[in-house]
């Protein structure tokens, strides 16, 4: 973190007051003020910044965040609190006023959010075609290509390629294993979206495999070995392919590292969901491609103990494709195979992918 400086603040200053601004004094809030500029002020100490505009003179305090936990480990966990400050403090009266919201530039130099009304994201356009048609073919046609296998081994590798690098801090395996419960994306968010009550799905249904997802959360969450770089949702629309097997993706969500399952989870799963469609069981070529999936994918990690962690990440995915939000118009049939397989998954004590029949119900 630079050092806050008093040119760079009376520039900053001057930009929100539209008049010359003089810094007389910058320190750390509580200590004698001093002038010059604070060294080491760090994240979380907030400072006490006295200055003059047109004679006038005026006091702020500058505040900033730490990374820690409790939900402000990721820079952009940080950037939502202190947006939301700057709006809420000034709607409770009597509560200090937010002046503006802004952030350090990396010469040290300040930038203004305060009159943002959203944030945008600019990213580069790439070319290909979504993942998602590839899958929509072979439901109609029925049978796979030579390139329809090498396309699901390039993902495959791809997987395993990424979950070999390491995450460090165990606090963030906590974290998304916590997430993957409560996130607004996820089970409890996608929950609280089901309609009261959508034909055999029930409250008490979907308090009943609540439950049971937070028992999960309680069996893995230890885990923290297991903290691997990931996607993070890893389905067919966020995959796109040019030529042959090369492919770029998209729309990575809600933090960098997390457990591998959940990407394995989220494409297989979308393999289940097509075969369940199109034949009421998972067979012919999705069979082929789940099953060569998770093969090639323990093969090249080993990393069997993801059998025992896949149950949540599947029922998270399992309710979002059972979803009437997401889903209006699914066969009834399928929806309840879905439900029935998320139920049998959380039941069993680790997930066999040559049981996924079983696991539906399906004969």
């Amino acid at each position: 973190m630079p050092d806050l400086d008093r040119e760079k603040i009376s520039a900053y200053l001057e930009s929100l007051a539209g008049s010359p601004v003089r810094v007389l004094a910058l320190a750390p809030l509580g200590e004698t003020v001093a002038t010059g500029a604070v060294k080491g002020y760090g994240y979380g100490v907030p400072v006490l910044v006295e200055y003059d505009v047109s004679g006038e003179r005026r006091k702020a305090v500058l505040e900033t965040t730490s990374p820690g936990p409790f939900g402000h480990e990721h820079r952009a966990d940080r950037a939502q609190m202190l947006l939301w400050d700057h709006e809420a403090y000034n709607r409770l009266p009597l509560h200090a006023r937010s002046l503006d919201v802004g952030g350090f530039l990396p010469d040290g130099s300040l930038l203004s959010l305060g009159t943002v009304e959203e944030l945008f994201l600019l990213v580069e356009h790439v070319e290909g075609r979504g993942y998602i048609q590839d899958l929509a073919r072979i439901q109609a046609e029925g049978d796979l290509s030579g390139l329809d296998t090498a396309r699901a081994d390039a993902l495959c590798d791809y997987l395993a390629e990424i979950h070999q690098v390491k995450g460090t801090d165990p606090g963030l395996y906590v974290r998304r294993i916590r997430e993957l419960l409560g996130h607004g994306e996820c089970i409890m968010g996608i929950l609280d979206s089901y309609p009261p009550r959508h034909g055999f799905i029930t409250p008490k249904l979907l308090e009943k495999i609540e439950q049971r997802c937070v028992a999960w959360r309680w069996r893995i969450k230890g885990r923290t070995h297991r903290l691997r770089q990931v996607h993070g949702d890893f389905h067919p629309y966020n995959i796109l392919f040019g030529e042959g097997a090369r492919f770029r993706v998209l729309d990575r969500s809600r933090g960098e590292w997390g457990d591998p399952a959940d990407d394995v989870t989220s494409l297989t799963g979308n393999y289940l969901f097509c075969s369940l469609q199109r034949s009421g069981r998972l067979d012919g070529p999705f069979e082929t491609l789940f099953r060569r999936f998770w093969d090639r994918y323990l093969e090249r990690t080993g990393d069997r103990e993801m059998l025992t962690v896949a149950a949540p990440f599947y029922a998270f995915r399992g309710l979002v494709m059972a979803s009437p939000v997401w889903y209006p118009t699914l066969d009834e049939g399928v929806r309840r195979k879905l439900f029935t397989f998320i139920e049998e998954v959380l039941d069993a004590e680790a997930f066999d992918p040559a049981r996924v029949n079983g696991y539906c119900g399906a004969r």
